[in-house]
């Protein structure tokens, strides 16, 4: 008999026989009678033990320590006893997997462990409903990103992870043995997708894992994340790429919606999906704003993060809406991206822009230096030797149109979407400057 799970015996008829299994979550022992509700991944059935009937086995089945892993044959009785409207009445049962006891995480326990009992116990951790639904909703939005490109033309692409030179600097690079050459772990795909667009595939996504080795402690930083990275040809401007982004978030979101109500709900959260085009703030009117706001520097006037969660609180409460857009960055301000595109009339301004979910930076990108004679200016300009990147420089020499792109961090768009305190909710294993294992 085929195994079927929780949701299907609602279209049982009464007395039809099924399989299920799961985990043991919880046993009521009343003597004669006991009630076992297991878990699977799409909810919770009850079993009902009768004793005269189970026989020897009873005393045996109800001592099952909490957890374990079963597997329940037997025919579907309705009854208004409980929600679901049905419990099983079970032929055999068999036990896959004894748990040992104690458990190292309550799993239905409303009290929560502190976050390291969690991480090092993520298999327990993650049988939790609710953080079960944050990744199946992680999966809904990947699903709608992945069907956004492949409707606007693009082709995913995978790039290598190990490379030879960052794209934005070393001091940030995790070191790798490469058979007795150094080589790094990539901090971002973009030296290849534009390399891509010499190539003539124009439009390209990689949705990849990329790494940071910055020494940090926050809630929104990690060592290891995952990006997701677009790259486009024959654009006039960054307008076009933000335009694109726009309608990205917004079909995303949209499907978010679509396809995973139920799961926002049972979560409490309440998805706004922006408006397009979505709001543009040049730099240095976000200084002003802030400035006006009363906010105060020591040193460098930029967006840092008390500047990104309070203009996120000024453009939702003044044009209620969670994103926008800030443009027009000081060049020194993005002085790592030596291909970034700067304003012909103005080149201390890039055509750079980040795009603000909230209150944090989600998206960061614009329109790529395409002239080879200039990208070589500003390696130059930024102490970087061309000869480090032969292969990328080489495909400028040989017919590259004007294009952009951005990289958008996956699991902050997911912490940021669901509303989580830590984007370590967002990854299943995360790792940090603390945490390798498991």
């Amino acid at each position: 008999m085929k195994r079927i799970y929780s949701t299907d015996v609602k279209e049982l008829e009464d007395g039809e026989r099924c399989r299920l299994g799961g985990w043991l979550q919880e046993v009521k022992n009343l003597g004669g009678i006991a009630f076992f509700k297991v878990r699977d991944r799409k909810g919770v059935f009850q079993v009902v033990l009768v004793k005269k009937e189970v026989g020897d086995e009873f005393d045996e089945l109800v001592n099952i320590p909490r957890e374990s892993v079963v597997e329940i044959e037997g025919k579907k009785q309705i009854t208004d006893q409980t929600e679901l409207g049905y419990e099983i009445l079970p032929t055999s049962v068999k036990v896959d997997s004894f748990a040992e006891k104690p458990l190292p995480l309550g799993v239905i326990d409303k009290v929560d462990a502190e976050m390291d009992t969690r991480f090092d116990n993520r298999f327990l951790d993650i049988r939790k409903n609710k953080k079960k639904l944050i990744f199946e909703l992680r999966n809904i939005l990947l699903e709608g990103i992945r069907d956004f490109f492949q409707k606007e033309g693009f082709i995913e692409i995978h790039t290598p992870k190990i490379v030879a030179a960052g794209a934005e600097g070393g001091a940030t690079l995790f070191n790798v043995d490469y058979y007795g050459k150094e080589a790094y772990l990539a901090q971002s795909p973009q030296l290849f997708k534009q390399m891509l667009m010499s190539g003539g595939l124009e439009r390209v996504y990689e949705i990849a894992p990329a790494y940071r080795a910055e020494d940090f402690d926050t809630v929104r930083h990690t060592s290891e994340f995952i990006s997701l990275d677009f790259e486009m040809s024959f654009i006039d401007s960054s307008d076009d790429i933000m335009s694109m982004t726009s309608y990205l978030i917004e079909h995303s979101l949209k499907h978010v919606i679509r396809k995973g109500s139920d799961k926002l709900d049972k979560l409490g959260v309440e998805v706004m999906v922006p408006e397009h085009p979505i709001k543009k703030i040049p730099h240095y009117e976000c200084i002003e704003i802030l400035e006006d706001l009363g906010k105060k520097w020591e040193g460098e006037k930029s967006v840092d993060t008390e500047g990104e969660k309070i203009l996120g609180e000024y453009v939702k409460e003044n044009y209620d809406t969670d994103f926008f857009f800030i443009t027009e960055f000081p060049t020194h301000l993005k002085k790592n991206t030596f291909y970034a595109m700067r304003k012909d009339y103005d080149p201390s301004v890039t055509t750079y822009f980040d795009l603000e979910y909230k209150g944090q930076e989600l998206v960061s990108g614009g329109q790529r230096e395409h002239r080879y004679d200039v990208l070589i200016k500003q390696m130059k300009e930024l102490e970087l030797k061309p000869e480090d990147f032969k292969s990328y420089l080489k495909s400028f020499k040989y017919g590259m149109p004007p294009h952009g792109g951005i990289g958008l961090g996956l699991d902050r768009f997911v912490q940021q979407l669901l509303g989580l305190n830590n984007i370590r909710e967002a990854i299943l294993f995360p790792r940090d400057t603390s945490r390798l294992e498991p």
